[in-house]
């Protein structure tokens, strides 16, 4: 996904090695072989498309080409108001709405626990903290989504 960092490796190829950055529009862009969609293709599917390039260069094996994600950027969850450290924050495992919060740092004095919000896509979902923390309406924890927006006010 966009800002995502891949190490491209071609062996005895340096003009296309190289370690790239995918750009907002989801493309790469590689010697030889230009721009490139990359968001949305697995490591796999993005070593087809690099093969497919260069074959019509060179003679290539597909084993002497090699994609792999050195860094995940692109998969971010957002948190604001009443916590101490609002902002983005990455989604590299399974994050729940109680475990977002208290990655933020917990609550300020102010904050409504009971009326929290989830912004998906074009949906609000509603999360009580003080109803999850007592073991009721556990169903509202939900699993965190890349774009999620959760708001404390």
């Amino acid at each position: 996904g966009p800002e995502d960092i891949l190490a491209v490796k071609v062996w005895r190829n340096t003009e296309v090695s190289a370690n790239v950055v995918v750009r907002p529009d989801g493309k790469i862009t590689l010697q030889l072989l230009g721009e490139i969609q990359a968001a949305g293709l697995t490591p796999e599917g993005l070593k087809e498309v690099i093969y497919d390039g260069l074959s019509k260069l060179e003679n290539r094996d597909k084993s002497e080409i090699t994609v792999t994600v050195l860094q995940v950027n692109s998969r971010k969850y957002f948190i604001t108001g009443e916590v101490f450290k609002p902002g983005p924050y990455m989604l590299l495992r399974p994050t729940t709405m109680l475990e977002a919060i208290i990655s933020a740092g917990g609550f300020r004095e102010f904050a409504n626990q009971k009326k929290i919000i989830l912004l998906r896509g074009g949906k609000q979902f509603y999360f009580n903290y003080k109803d999850v923390i007592h073991g009721k309406n556990l169903d509202q924890n939900k699993q965190l989504e890349p774009g999620d927006q959760i708001i404390v006010p």
